[in-house]
């Protein structure tokens, strides 16, 4: 079947028994792999394995590339979301705000800094923080009176932005900072501008599965304001001043080496032209499952960055099954919401966030990566189509 009103030429052609893969890295590899030897040897000839001059490369493109005032190369998602938290000081006592449908790093992250998770529900169509629900816990907490609201943490899920108007209106409103967790969703967009500038500090993962990955962990601290990655700079070393030698303030050891970086500023080449191929794949399942199977819904305004590409299917089991016997694979990122994990059980009630709990039981993730053909893409369809009405 043709689809007359989507841009396929960017897809690229396969034989006909290539197989379907999750995520492929190898070609992609493949594409920059003599680029990437350079590199390395370069870093072997000039032996600064941490600290090298690729981070700085790496972090002047990425702030070029999204638009941000700076950006501060870490060793992780997970610090790129800790980090924020210990610079702006908070602890016990304060309450900072995270969806219920996400990875247990946003959760955790508010507990290594010490603070507290206050966890709310998602919208169904996006998978991303409710603003509704935002302000009626904010709400709920101040009236309580055991936490102060500080930090709200919203979660660009499997590449879409949140809401973040709504959130910022929110935010605002209860004088509140906003880190955003942008992990799965560098190359998503909100009215043009790019996830790494929607919200004043933006958190994004190097894991190599992300859409702009690296060959381990990593990650960086997107900010609005230099100052303040300045303070990012001094935390993931310790907390140290300029000489690295005395701490000025507390800090952990954050740092992303020069490997990772040569790695994500390499990649950051292909980006665009991998983005339109995520875009473009999108587009032919949306046109297929419209109406048959619901999949997650963009907000008027919002590009997804197609991290993952996620529906919601009732018999996910059989469904999953199906597609498995058919060399199709699938994933279920989360079967959990974070308060149904023992280790954030205290921080809410079960079924108090309905949405989460539903999205835990009916969302998966189908193969979604820059080198899949029409062809798998329609295959893939045939077969989860097929099984949903079964």
């Amino acid at each position: 079947m043709a689809y007359t009103d989507i841009d396929t030429s960017v897809l690229i052609d396969l034989p006909d028994d290539a197989p379907i893969q999750l995520f492929d890295l190898k070609t992609q590899q493949a594409a920059i792999r003599p680029a990437l030897e350079r590199r390395w040897i370069d870093i072997l000839d000039h032996g600064r394995y941490i600290g090298g001059p690729e981070v700085t490369e790496c972090e002047e493109k990425l702030a070029a590339f999204t638009g941000a005032a700076d950006a501060v190369a870490v060793g992780s998602g997970t610090q790129a979301l800790v980090m924020p938290l210990l610079a702006m000081g908070l602890g016990p006592g304060d309450a900072v705000f995270i969806p219920g449908f996400t990875y247990n790093a946003t959760a955790n992250a508010v507990l290594l800094a010490g603070a507290f998770p206050v966890i709310v529900d998602i919208d169904p169509k996006t998978f991303n923080m409710d603003p509704a629900d935002l302000q009626r816990r904010i709400e709920a907490v101040k009236a309580e009176g055991d936490l102060t609201p500080r930090c709200v943490m919203p979660v660009d899920l499997y590449g879409l932005p949140a809401d973040y108007d709504a959130i910022q209106a929110v935010a605002d409103a209860h004088n509140l900072r906003v880190v955003a967790d942008g992990a799965q969703a560098f190359g998503g967009k909100d009215k043009g501008k790019w996830v790494g500038n929607l919200a004043e500090i933006t958190a994004t993962s190097f894991y190599p599965t992300k859409t702009l990955g690296g060959y381990g962990d990593g990650g960086a601290i997107l900010c609005q304001d230099a100052d303040f990655a300045d303070r990012m700079r001094s935390i993931r070393w310790h907390g140290t001043g300029d000489n690295r030698k005395e701490s000025i303030r507390v800090g952990i050891n954050g740092r992303c080496d020069s490997i990772q970086c040569a790695v994500v500023a390499e990649k950051l080449g292909l980006f665009e032209a991998e983005r339109a191929r995520r875009i473009a794949a999108a587009a032919v399942y949306d046109q297929r499952l419209e109406g048959i199977i619901d999949h997650q819904i963009a907000l008027e305004g919002q590009e997804n960055g197609y991290g993952l590409y996620t529906v919601r299917v009732r018999n996910r089991d059989a469904v999953r099954a199906a597609l498995s016997d058919a060399k199709i694979p699938s994933g279920i990122y989360y079967d959990m919401a974070i308060h149904q994990m023992p280790a954030f059980a205290h921080c809410a009630e079960a079924g108090s966030l309905p949405e989460c709990e539903k999205a835990a039981q009916e969302s998966l993730s189908l193969p979604m990566h820059p080198y899949l053909s029409e062809a798998q893409i329609h295959k893939v369809c045939d077969v989860l189509i097929a099984a949903h009405n079964a």
